[in-house]
C-alpha cells in the first residue's frame, strides 16, 4: 500500500453546492414569478464577479442549510473557495417552482466550472448541484442539497473517470460503487483509493487524509454499505497516472424506510 495525504476539500465542494439550491414537483419554469427569475440570475452574476457582499444580500440573516451552515459562515466560506479559485463560473436553471404562503419553495440544478490551484498545483473544477431553496421575502432562508458531483483534475492528461454511484440508499443498504478510468492502463502504474466521510460543517476546512494503493486493474470497484444513521455523506475517488489525477466526489444521501436508488 502507498500512503499518501491527499487533501479532500470538503469547504470547497460544499461552497461549490451552497449558492444555488433546488425542489418541490410544481410549477413549470416558464411560469415562475419575474421577481424569482431576476433574483436567480443576479446571485449567478454576482457569485461570478466574486462580489461576496452582493451575493449575501439574498440570504436572510436567519439563514439555515441542511448541512449545518448559517449565514456567516456561508460568508466566510465563499470568500476562502473564491481567494483559491478566482476564475469559476456559476450557471443555474430553476427546474420547478411552488408558492407556499408567503414564501416560493424553487428547485434549481446549478453548473459551476473553472480553475485554480490546489497545493501549487493548477485545477480544474466542474461541478453540478440539484438542491432546495424557500424565498420569503426574495430572500433565501433555507436550502437543501438533493444531490451533486464534483470533478477536480490536475495535470496534462488526467484519467477520464465514468463513476457509478446511487444518489440515494437505505440506512444499512449495501451498494456498489465503480470508477471506471476509459484510457487503457498498459504498463502504466495506476494509484487510487476511495473514501467516505459525513458531510459535517466541522469537515469544511479539515480534509481527510486519503491511503493510496496499487491499482491491478483500471479503476476502483467496490462494494460499500450505508452507515446505520440517516445523513448526508461524500463519497470520493482519486486516480493517480503518471501525468495527471482525477478525483471524483459525489453526494450520497441516507435515508429511512425505502430510498430507492438513482
Amino acid at each position: 500500500m502507498v500512503k499518501q495525504k491527499l487533501k479532500i476539500f470538503a469547504f470547497i465542494l460544499f461552497t461549490l453546492s451552497v449558492l444555488h439550491p433546488a425542489t418541490v414537483r410544481a410549477a413549470s419554469p416558464e411560469t415562475a414569478p419575474a421577481e424569482l427569475k431576476n433574483a436567480l440570475a443576479q446571485i449567478d452574476a454576482a457569485a461570478n464577479r466574486q462580489d461576496v457582499k452582493t451575493v449575501m444580500q439574498f440570504y436572510s440573516q436567519n439563514f439555515t442549510h441542511s448541512d449545518g451552515l448559517n449565514r456567516q459562515s456561508m460568508q466566510q466560506s465563499l470568500s476562502q473557495i473564491w481567494q483559491r479559485y478566482p476564475k469559476l463560473n456559476y450557471r443555474t436553471e430553476l427546474t420547478s417552482w411552488e408558492a407556499k404562503g408567503d414564501e416560493i419553495v424553487a428547485e434549481t440544478v446549478t453548473t459551476i466550472t473553472g480553475a485554480g490551484k490546489v497545493d501549487g498545483k493548477d485545477t480544474k473544477i466542474e461541478s453540478t448541484v440539484r438542491s432546495r431553496q424557500r424565498f420569503q421575502n426574495q430572500k433565501i432562508v433555507q436550502q437543501e442539497i438533493l444531490a451533486e458531483r464534483t470533478q477536480m483534475t490536475t495535470g496534462a492528461k488526467p484519467p477520464t473517470v465514468n463513476m457509478k454511484l446511487p444518489e440515494q440508499v437505505r440506512v444499512g443498504q449495501s451498494y456498489n460503487l465503480d470508477a471506471v478510468v476509459q484510457e487503457p492502463l498498459g504498463d502504466d502504474l495506476m494509484l487510487g483509493a476511495a473514501v467516505e466521510e459525513p458531510v459535517k460543517a466541522e469537515r469544511f476546512v479539515k480534509p481527510a487524509p486519503v491511503d493510496l494503493e496499487l491499482l491491478s486493474s483500471g479503476g476502483i470497484f467496490k462494494v460499500g454499505r450505508a452507515p446505520l444513521s440517516q445523513g448526508n455523506y461524500w463519497v470520493s475517488t482519486v486516480l493517480i497516472r503518471e501525468e495527471g489525477t482525477t478525483m471524483v466526489t459525489q453526494r450520497l444521501r441516507v435515508v429511512e424506510g425505502n430510498a430507492g436508488t438513482k
